[in-house]
């Protein structure tokens, strides 16, 4: 028997009456003394950062920067992506509204299919590597890849070109992941609702500036203006924001662990009924929210014609950004202190109500009103469908869970530009509306379906 009860590696002790194995026997005990060591000294290292390191993180701050670079990424995206319906016109020669709804479903789709295909694969990433580098991956590679859209010989390679972009981006999932990681669980329907704010604020500016921008200078400019905004959000992100990540303990031990049966529910993660309804409830709210996003020019140029129509595009989504500044801030401070179920499902009929005048517009003074309100109803379901989903899910988990979040909702608006493309292409843009209407109003039921124990889960007061 070797130093203290040690008896070494199989086959050592016949051999510790040489005095070289005996060194080489007390060093592989103190390598094995290290390793043991060390891998308690991590564990005490990753619990003591999990539970103490929001705390020294000043959240409020964090949040600060993360919405000042969510609102210069948004607007980055709003000063393009709106006018892509004139783009494809003016520029790539797709003259027949009906073609041209067709060919903007498929930017949206295609966009849509790569964002919802990735979205999860970052989430995993964003829990391994930390929620920061992915927010700086989604801004910095869609910086340099949105100008690439003013260069495009046909409209099949902006099409192509979208769909890149969408894999890298997800600058909105990433802030939502990094800002429910390090604010304090008390805080998070105002932080989120915050966050949702910026979302609102960027789509407002880049809205106006896109709009300006195309009409005194065209196309390439704007393109090139976003891209400006989003390296410049990356930049915000990479010197002032911080994250309190700490990898996960990974054990020294090399030991293979043994291959367990392939089975078709090992693709879909163990999250629990109450998480997947609320997946589904983002599903169905992409779908709704997107119905009609994609086609809000061709509707301004159905009322008020094709003369500067890039820039009453660009004041209408604007006002209509505004509303949603508000909504994310008032309906995510009353989500911290009311049941979801309260604010929710009003939510949901005013919005869904809100959708039928826009379709019956003759002005657009009409046009413009009707969605500034619907805007404000229809935001408000984000923060609080959000701060449901953080109040049931682990903190080690929120990552994974709301890069699924994301891609559910995307997952259902990929179905519902499709669907806007057929509709347009065969009845025309103002069904567009009219059937979003009701379906905004399905969402009511929906939200019932929740566990009664979640929807009053708020603070009542």
């Amino acid at each position: 028997m070797s130093i203290a009860g040690y008896s070494g590696l199989p086959g050592l002790n016949r051999l510790s009456g040489n005095p070289v194995d005996g060194i080489f026997e007390r060093s592989v005990m103190s390598i094995n003394f290290i390793k043991s060591d060390l891998n308690s000294l991590y564990s005490v290292l990753n619990y003591y950062f999990q539970q103490k390191g929001r705390n020294m993180i000043n959240w409020k701050r964090n949040l600060f920067f993360v919405w000042l670079s969510q609102i210069l990424a948004l607007a980055g995206f709003g000063s393009v992506i709106p006018f892509i319906p004139l783009y494809m016109r003016n520029v790539l020669g797709v003259m027949d509204d009906g073609e041209r709804g067709l060919w903007v479903s498929a930017f949206y789709f295609g966009g849509q299919l790569s964002f919802c295909i990735s979205m999860p694969i970052w989430g995993a990433l964003a829990d391994r590597f930390g929620r920061r580098i992915m927010l700086l991956r989604a801004n910095l590679v869609s910086a340099m890849l949105v100008p690439l859209m003013a260069y495009v010989p046909s409209v099949g390679w902006l099409v192509a070109i979208r769909f890149v972009i969408s894999v890298f981006s997800g600058t909105v999932n990433a802030a939502q992941t990094l800002v429910g990681s390090t604010t304090p669980e008390e805080h998070q329907g105002f932080a989120l609702g915050a966050l949702s704010s910026a979302l609102w604020s960027g789509h407002m500016i880049g809205y106006m500036a896109g709009g300006l921008i195309v009409d005194r200078f065209g196309y390439t400019p704007a393109f090139f203006s976003g891209g400006s905004m989003l390296l410049a959000a990356g930049l915000i992100v990479l010197f002032f924001v911080k994250d309190d990540f700490v990898p996960r303990p990974v054990s020294l031990s090399r030991a293979k662990k043994p291959k367990e049966p392939f089975s078709l529910r090992k693709l879909f993660p163990d999250f629990g009924r109450v998480i997947w309804t609320i997946l589904f409830l983002f599903i169905f709210l992409g779908f709704v929210r997107k119905f009609d996003d994609p086609f809000i020019a061709i509707q301004v140029e159905l009322i008020h014609g094709p003369d500067r129509a890039a820039f009453w595009t660009g004041i209408i989504c604007a006002g209509a950004a505004i509303s949603g500044v508000f909504s994310g801030i008032v309906l995510g401070w009353l989500c911290d202190r009311f049941s979801p179920e309260k604010i929710a499902i009003p939510a949901a009929l005013l919005s869904g109500l809100l959708m039928i005048p826009q379709g019956l517009a003759a002005n657009l003074w009409v046009f413009g009103g009707a969605r500034f309100l619907n805007y404000f109803f229809a935001g408000g379901l984000d923060p609080v469908f959000l701060t449901l989903m953080s109040r049931v899910t682990p903190q080690e988990k929120r990552g994974s869970v709301f890069g699924w979040g994301a891609s559910a909702k995307v997952g259902g608006s990929l179905f519902s530009s499709l669907c806007g493309g057929f509709i347009i292409y065969n009845f025309g843009v103002r069904w567009i509306f009219y059937i979003g209407g009701i379906l905004m109003l399905c969402l009511i039921p929906l939200i019932g379906t929740l566990p009664r124990e979640v929807l009053n889960s708020g603070k009542d007061k």
